[in-house]
């Protein structure tokens, strides 16, 4: 609350996906080529306070892995030919 009134706190993600009772926070970006560019793309996911899975999909070809804030990235080819992302 601010001055008495309630303040609603809004984050920019790209793609929030839902299926049944889970969601996915995806942000997308060309690539991540530096910590600037890393931190720019996740600061909004490592605001969300929940336990909803947050992924970033650059369009280089990587390694799927986790950041220590469980933070999952992947290449766009993994994410669009993996069914069992969701």
């Amino acid at each position: 609350m601010v001055n008495g009134k309630s303040e609603y706190i809004q984050y920019e993600v790209d793609f929030i996906a839902t299926n049944g009772i889970d969601k996915y926070y995806i942000q997308s970006a060309y690539s991540i080529p530096n910590e600037e560019k890393n931190e720019q793309e996740t600061s909004s996911l490592r605001k969300i306070d929940n336990s909803f899975r947050k992924i970033v999909i650059v369009g280089d070809d990587i390694e799927m892995y986790t950041n220590d804030n469980g933070i999952v990235y992947m290449g766009l080819m993994q994410f669009l030919m993996n069914e069992n992302i969701f």
